[in-house]
């Protein structure tokens, strides 16, 4: 008998264990990516903040701009990873928009952002 309770405990401890490792990785992943969304909001800001809202509220400095929070309605966002790439260059009726490329990691981290701030 003594055997046996000492084997559930074990089979609880390997449990316990496996999912405080889960929830730790877990939490890293989770952690790297609010590192990532917070790289690609200082990209937006810096890049189009003096025309477009880039945040979750308030208005575009250039009405013509649309907020980035509204984007995915008309893009779909992994569309933009190629543009955002080779350097996008376009203009909102009258106001063009200053060309700049971006590398792959700020492309990332500027995707990721821009997904967790949509609304529908």
């Amino acid at each position: 008998m003594a055997k046996h309770k000492n084997f559930q405990i074990l089979k609880l401890s390997i449990l316990f264990g496996a999912l405080f490792v889960f929830m730790m990785s877990a939490q890293a992943a989770s952690s790297g990516q609010k590192a990532l969304q917070k790289r690609g909001q200082a990209i937006a800001q810096a890049n189009c903040g003096r025309c477009h809202a880039t945040g979750v509220e308030g208005a575009s400095k250039n009405p013509k701009s649309p907020p980035f929070r509204y984007l995915s309605r008309k893009y779909p966002l992994e569309n933009l990873e190629e543009a955002l790439g080779e350097g996008i260059v376009v203009g909102h009726e009258g106001v063009e928009m200053p060309e700049f490329r971006l590398n792959t990691a700020q492309i990332e981290a500027l995707l990721a952002y821009l997904a967790s701030i949509q609304k529908k």
